[in-house]
């Protein structure tokens, strides 16, 4: 896998970020999260005067071997069905892309099915779907590596358009499964609490579930003794071992996008569980992370809770997609409006009385 060169921002600029926001004339912190979201935009960019530019997302679609144990209410054919849909422009994320201005990339990453007839579907795929993780690892590293340098391929082509600001997405039945179990193991959080209902499970569905990912997890750790002469039970391992194909290709959107110095907004579950997965590669990527959206997934804020992240929205979303991230443009919008165009006490000729 490539080696990432990813800078935190230079905090020598934070106090003249603070002493900006500070004079806006407004009583101190009155625009709360708008000001702590402005000061962040400024950091990533380095200036006082940031700016939004050609805002684009990236969906990556993917399917999963681990779906073959009926931990989805979804069958997987809704993956291939949906990909189709969003080239008819019929989906959430289109609705929401076209709402905010957003250019939207579909990116085939390991659809278990043929969508080379649509050309709107840019064909990056490794292979019909994951294997099981289950029984074993769900793709190789060298399939890995191929997933997350698709990633940044598709960030450097928006990077050369202009744009500073990229939000992802995926469409993937099952892969609420993946994120719970890296949820539970870089977060060290017992694995129930990890699982939650994805599409819609029941009660007897949402038990069969942590019977399977109970399984998966004590296979996973009975590979690693086995194939690695490592003690320490090197996590990383867990990444291809549970990824998604969709997922992989959002790490390595999340890390390029970071390294070129973007803001990276972060939907929901599953994303979240991929922006906690490129943070144990690269912490410094967290910098360049906007946290979009909580959604009601089991287990999502306290998965946030780990990366100190404080979502903009709780809107009870649970598509995916990319949505969540979607809603939240206007206040990143209204946050870099504000420090640009907001008058200061001085020029407006009011007292500042703080």
């Amino acid at each position: 896998m490539r080696n990432f060169e990813i800078e935190k921002p230079d905090e020598s600029l934070r106090g003249a970020i603070r002493e900006k926001i500070d004079n806006l004339n407004k009583p101190k912190g009155s625009l709360g999260r708008l000001e702590t979201l402005a000061e962040q935009i400024c950091m990533i960019q380095q200036t006082l005067s940031p700016t939004l530019r050609h805002p684009c997302h990236l969906l990556f679609g993917g399917d999963h071997g681990i779906e073959r144990e009926g931990v989805s209410v979804s069958p997987r054919e809704v993956t291939w069905q949906q990909m189709i849909n969003f080239t008819r422009g019929g989906g959430g994320v289109n609705m929401f892309c076209r709402q905010h201005g957003f250019n939207l990339y579909i990116i085939d990453m390991g659809v278990d099915h043929d969508l080379s007839g649509y050309p709107e579907i840019i064909n990056r795929k490794i292979a019909f779907g994951t294997k099981n993780f289950l029984h074993g690892p769900a793709m190789s590293e060298t399939e890995f590596s191929q997933a997350i340098e698709t990633g940044c391929e598709m960030v450097d082509k928006c990077h050369a358009d202009g744009c500073n600001i990229i939000c992802m997405g995926e469409m993937g039945i099952a892969n609420t499964s993946p994120s719970s179990i890296w949820m539970h193991l870089f977060g060290n959080i017992p694995l129930d609490q990890c699982i939650g209902v994805g599409a819609g499970l029941d009660t007897p569905g949402l038990q069969h579930k942590r019977e399977v990912l109970h399984q998966a997890v004590a296979n996973f750790h009975l590979f690693q003794l086995e194939n690695f002469s490592s003690t320490n039970k090197d996590m990383m391992q867990a990444l291809p071992y549970f990824a998604g194909f969709e997922m992989a290709g959002a790490i390595g959107a999340m890390l390029r996008a970071a390294e070129l110095k973007m803001t990276v907004m972060v939907d929901g579950f599953i994303m979240s569980a991929c922006m906690l997965a490129a943070s144990q590669l690269h912490p410094e990527v967290l910098s360049y992370a906007v946290f979009c959206h909580c959604g009601d997934e089991s287990g999502h804020q306290l998965m946030l809770s780990l990366m100190d992240a404080h979502p903009l929205l709780h809107l009870g979303l649970r598509l995916g997609e990319g949505t969540g991230a979607l809603c939240a443009y206007p206040l990143i919008d209204s946050a870099v409006r504000m420090i640009n165009e907001m008058n200061n006490f001085q020029s407006a000729h009011i007292t500042k009385y703080f």
